[in-house]
């Protein structure tokens, strides 16, 4: 009882008190319908008078109505007996999902007790949409089931029955399932979703499918469901990069560390699945494995090692992404590295001679040598430009890219340079540029085009003569431009013409190779005074020959001569008359003599007697007087200044004679003997034209020696000196107040030339050295001879060569 609420504990117990009391039973069962839901006051049916009861009974008689829990859903008018709806019927909460649904009423009356049995049927009308379990059902559908496969699902329920309960499924419309609904006979069998296409997780993870249940009520009503179907992932996706080829630009030597590019590759698939590791291919080089690296996770590539454009200038990494999924799918790309350059290389030359040495004749476009320059840098950084050395006569021709020939610009001249050392700088276009140099060089190849030439077109050569055999006189040398072979110099002798009767050979001789020149015989200075010859190679050799004392003097073939006994030097005597009136220093005789010498060996001097020392004038002391004896004998010592001197005698008788028998002395006596012999001329006349002859020669030879003097100077300022191969002394000049006697021999000397043109008309004079004044040095002191080249005439030459006309 306790389960029962108060208004059932109530009907209860007056249904058990009217079955303990007589009652008169029912006629019968009154059965009413109503639809449910119907509203208030809706009309049932006239219970009262369907029960055979008077309306105004109703309410003496307690007229009352008992249902079991549904007592207040219905309710009687007891003015009218009217059962009406009382509350909401909603036949699905009275009877749920039953066929029959009826609120079974007790219509109880008293005084009698009467008892009746009301059934009002509540009519079932659609009010209840279909209804699914759920409002969004979630279903996990591998994506690699099966097509067809059966995927059940749970039926709709709607609370209203029969018609108002039937439903209709409808699936919203896609591609990858579709709705199976069994039949009547296949009530064990659920709904179900059927795979008609394969899923895709890749492609559509989840899809929204939209189940609606209708029932066939009017109207009908409908009930959906949201299905949520998870497609869930198998590992049918390999990983894939966003390209299967990505180009990067890296430039050289980038440092270690640097990134290079970040991979992406992604997998559909997810969880393991679409977990990705990245390596390069198992069959990369060792050399890119040592040049990058690849992250695993990360798919950053790095550079480890040197990257070198000229080394590569590309690299092609091959690189893998593998899932971790139970049999793993890989994807695959190509990373293409491009080096960019630097200039971080020179250019390099290449020198390849074909034409070296050059000859110095070659003409000017003459290939010398091919240049090659490489640069391993690209793009401007390896365009290359080559320059040369400036100021020099060749130039570079580019013949091809890259490829330069070195070629002769201008005319050679080995003599000028023999060897060019040429510098090619090549240059790149970088920036900032790089350059190399090649040192190339250039050897001028000789050509005979220079003929031997001496120092001097004409050498002098002073040779004593008495010369030995074979003496080397002199050395020519000559000097060719040229070289090797071609500057070898061969000397000749050049025989035009002979020493007279003798050939030029007979008497020097030049050696072929050192240039040394001998006097093959000894020379004779009295009958050979000079000698010119040519040397080939074009120089004039004049070879004085030095006079040596080698001829005594000679006295001249005296007047009348009168052979004396005792007379040495073969001289005659001779006999003059002197008047004994005669002062002191009166010429009374004088003696002539000659050597073939020349030169102080030809320079005599008289050893006195009462004779000048270098004019051989015989004078008187004193005043003669009777005591003196008629006749005075003179013997004169002539000798010369050679060395060793050599000498001669002249015998010379004086006839004393008084002053008024005295002769007329013969001018054969005071013109000597060269210029013939004069007779008939007194004494006195002799000597008067002796000092006009004087007078005109002495003004004559001091304008001469001051014109001379001058000239000499000149040519002393510039006259080399000659040397000689036998070596006579420089010669000297010494000054003396005396005035000497200048002899010349009558044997004729030959100046012999050989060569081109007619001989020079050098004069060849030689000085003596006068004697000191008395008390300065010994008068017998010999003299030194001084000597002068051709074409050079000293002053005192020039002196003695006047005194010597003057005398003559």
């Amino acid at each position: 009882l306790n389960a029962f609420s108060r208004r059932e504990k109530c009907c209860l117990l007056l249904l058990f008190f009217m079955m303990l009391t007589a009652w008169e039973p029912a006629s019968g069962q009154i059965h009413y319908s109503v639809l449910e839901e119907a509203k208030h006051g809706t009309f049932v049916g006239r219970i009262a008078q369907d029960l055979g009861l008077e309306l105004a009974e109703l309410v003496p008689r307690l007229f009352r109505l008992a249902s079991k829990g549904h007592g207040d859903l219905l309710e009687v008018n007891l003015q009218n007996g009217i059962l009406f709806v009382n509350s909401r019927i909603d036949r699905e909460e009275l009877c749920g999902r039953t066929l029959e649904c009826s609120i079974h009423l007790e219509v109880i009356v008293d005084r009698p007790l009467q008892v009746f049995h009301v059934e009002v049927e509540v009519k079932d009308i659609n009010d209840n949409a279909p209804v699914f379990p759920e409002t969004q059902k979630y279903l996990f559908i591998a994506e690699s089931r099966m097509l067809d496969s059966r995927f059940p699902l749970e039926d709709a329920s709607d609370a209203d029955i029969e018609e108002n309960a039937l439903l209709t499924y409808r699936l919203s419309p896609n591609e990858f399932f579709s709705l199976d609904v069994p039949t009547n006979d296949e009530q064990v069998k659920p709904l179900g979703l059927v795979l008609r296409k394969p899923l895709d997780r890749e492609q559509s993870p989840e899809l929204h499918l939209l189940l609606t249940a209708t029932d066939r009520g009017k109207p009908e009503l409908t009930g959906t469901v949201q299905l949520l179907i998870k497609v869930l992932d198998a590992n049918d996706n390999a990983p894939a990069f966003d390209r299967t080829l990505y180009a990067v630009k890296l430039p050289e030597n980038v440092p270690n560390g640097t990134l290079v590019i970040k991979l992406n590759a992604s997998d559909l698939d997810e969880g393991l699945n679409g977990d990705i590791i990245y390596s390069f291919f198992s069959d990369i080089s060792p050399d890119i494995k040592s040049k990058f690296y690849i992250d695993a996770v990360s798919g950053e590539i790095i550079a480890i090692g040197h990257i070198d454009f000229e080394e590569s200038k590309t690299y092609k990494l091959r690189v893998e992404a593998i899932d971790k999924g139970s049999l793993p799918l890989a994807g695959h790309c190509t990373v293409l590295v491009q080096v960019l350059d630097a200039n971080d290389n020179a250019p390099e030359l290449t020198v390849t001679s074909l034409s070296l040495p050059i000859s110095e004749n070659a003409q000017p476009g003459t290939v010398i040598t091919l240049i090659s320059v490489s640069d391993r840098d690209s793009g401007a950084n390896g365009q290359v430009t080559c320059s040369l050395t400036p100021q020099v006569p060749f130039k570079l021709v580019s013949t091809f890219k890259n490829y330069y020939s070195l070629v002769l610009d201008s005319a050679l001249d080995r003599e000028s340079v023999a060897n060019y050392a040429l510098v090619v700088t090549a240059r790149d276009g970088g920036s900032p540029s790089l350059s190399a140099t090649a040192s190339v060089s250039v050897e001028v190849a000789d050509v005979n085009d220079n003929a031997p030439a001496f120092a001097q077109p004409e050498y002098t050569v002073f040779v004593k003569e008495n010369n030995p055999p074979g003496c080397h006189i002199f050395t020519v040398s000559a000097r060719d431009a040229d070289a090797q072979e071609n500057a070898l110099v061969s000397y000749s002798l050049v025989e035009r013409r002979g020493v007279g009767e003798r050939a030029l050979s007979s008497y020097v001789s030049v050696h072929a190779e050192s240039g040394k020149v001998y006097a093959l015989q000894p020379l004779d200075h009295e009958e050979l005074e000079l000698l010119q010859f040519q040397v080939s190679a074009n120089v004039t050799l004049q070879v004085f020959v030095l006079d040596e004392n080698d001829n005594a003097p000679a006295l001249l073939p005296l007047p009348l001569p009168l052979p004396l006994p005792g007379a040495r030097g073969g001289g005659g005597a001779l006999s003059e008359p002197v008047s004994r009136a005669v002062g002191a220093g009166h010429v009374v005789a004088k003696v002539r003599a000659v050597d073939a010498d020349s030169g102080y060996n030809a320079w005599l001097s008289y050893d006195p007697f009462r004779v000048a020392l270098y004019t051989g004038e015989i004078s008187t002391t004193r005043a003669l007087d009777e005591a003196d004896a008629p006749r005075q004998r003179l013997l004169v010592l002539v000798k010369d200044h050679g060395e060793p001197a050599l000498t001669a005698t002249a015998t010379v008788l004086l006839s004393l004679v008084e002053s008024g028998q005295a002769p007329r002395p013969s001018s054969r006596v005071l013109a000597g003997g060269w210029r013939g012999r004069r007779r008939g001329a007194g004494a006195g006349a002799a000597l008067v034209d002796v000092n006009v002859y004087l007078i005109v020669a002495i003004c004559a030879v001091s304008s001469l020696l001051v014109l001379t003097l001058l000239l000499s100077t000149a040519l002393r300022c510039s006259a080399p000196p000659s040397e000689g191969a036998c070596g006579p002394g420089k010669p000297t000049l010494v000054c003396s107040s005396a005035v000497g006697s200048w002899s010349y021999s009558q044997q004729r000397r030959q100046r012999v030339c050989s060569g081109e043109g007619p001989p020079k008309a050098d004069l060849m004079a030689f000085s003596p050295s006068l004697p000191p004044c008395p008390g300065s040095l010994n008068a017998t002191e010999d003299p030194q001879a001084s000597l002068q080249s051709s074409g050079k005439v000293g002053y005192s030459n020039i002196l003695f060569f006047y005194l010597f006309i003057f005398e003559v």
